[in-house]
């Protein structure tokens, strides 16, 4: 399979079909289909995965128009970002959707309407109410923590998520890249109880996923206000997971801290940097490295999957699995 197909999700049968169509772009489709020896409704069919990927269309004058494989990458990057802020939009507007929980009641009265499960807390000791979930609930313990580790609650969840694991239970947290540098012991100490760990550049909210129950600030992100929505209704339950999984999926996992090393695979993350089409500056603040160090690896990496540009950098990295 070519660093292409792969890069688009295509067999290597598709990806010849798409080399043909791309050579003939702007042809009339019955025309188009004539010259591959099929009809046009057999065509369209087989064009069908290049369709829905956004990379061949059919215009209103029923001419195919193929897009270049650099347009096609870009299709591909542009939709899984749209993904990830589509995840974030729906968990920050969570708070906004629940009119009930806020006691304002539902904003259609309906005689159908059944009141969501959950609650608002304002105030009240959060690690105690975390640390009686994690005792009373089975399954997964998920969190984002872009910045519990200066809380001096700390240890006392620490002691927590261990006695959970050794229980038998998984325990996943997503931690912003600068916790490396803030709080390097935090992590290989997490590590070392068996939580599961992973990065990305900046974590926008704290949650927390115990089991059936999902803690979030009242609204989302690093607010020092102590207003906090319970969920226990499972489809808000399944949003946040799905939230956090999203995440996950396109964090970097920091093997090196099972040995007690801090360090994260500053490639990858470049890498994830680059596919969101970040400056070198941004990406350098981002990481909390400097611009120097930034284009060193960036060269570096080109250098390693023997490319030319970023753009093939980017598609030789989908290629190895890498992104």
């Amino acid at each position: 399979m070519t660093a292409l197909a792969a890069a688009l999700g295509l067999s290597n049968a598709q990806e010849r079909l798409y080399r043909q169509v791309l050579a003939a772009t702007g042809t009339p489709l019955v025309q188009l289909a004539e010259g591959l020896l099929r009809t046009s409704d057999q065509l369209l069919e087989e064009l069908g995965p290049l369709v829905q990927i956004g990379v061949v269309t059919v215009d209103a004058d029923g001419n195919v128009v193929v897009v270049t494989p650099p347009d096609a990458m870009g299709l591909v990057l542009a939709q899984h970002a749209r993904s990830m802020l589509e995840c974030s939009q729906q968990l920050s507007t969570m708070s906004r959707l629940l009119p009930e929980l806020r006691g304002d009641g539902p904003m259609t009265p309906s005689e159908e309407a059944q009141p969501l499960d959950g609650e608002v807390l304002a105030g009240g000791d959060i690690p105690d109410q975390l640390a009686g979930w994690i005792r009373e609930t089975s399954g997964e313990l998920l969190f984002l923590r872009p910045d519990q580790w200066r809380m001096p609650s700390e240890s006392q969840m620490a002691v927590e998520v261990a006695a959970a694991i050794q229980d038998g239970r998984v325990a996943r947290a997503i931690y912003p890249a600068r916790a490396l540098r803030e709080a390097p012991k935090v992590l290989v100490g997490r590590a070392s109880i068996g939580e599961l760990i992973r990065v990305v550049p900046e974590v926008p909210t704290r949650l927390a996923v115990i089991g059936d129950r999902v803690l979030i600030p009242d609204p989302p992100g690093l607010s020092g206000e102590r207003r906090r929505l319970v969920l226990r209704q499972p489809g808000l339950v399944e949003l946040a997971v799905g939230y956090f999984e999203a995440m996950w999926e396109r964090a970097v996992a920091v093997p090196a801290l099972d040995r007690g090393q801090p360090t994260p695979d500053l490639n990858e993350l470049l890498l994830h940097q680059l596919a969101q089409g970040a400056k070198d500056e941004q990406i350098a603040r981002t990481l909390g490295v400097s611009l120097r160090t930034v284009r060193r690896r960036i060269a570096a990496i080109m250098t390693e999957l023997g490319v030319d540009s970023r753009f093939q950098a980017g598609v030789e990295a989908v290629r190895r699995g890498w992104l």
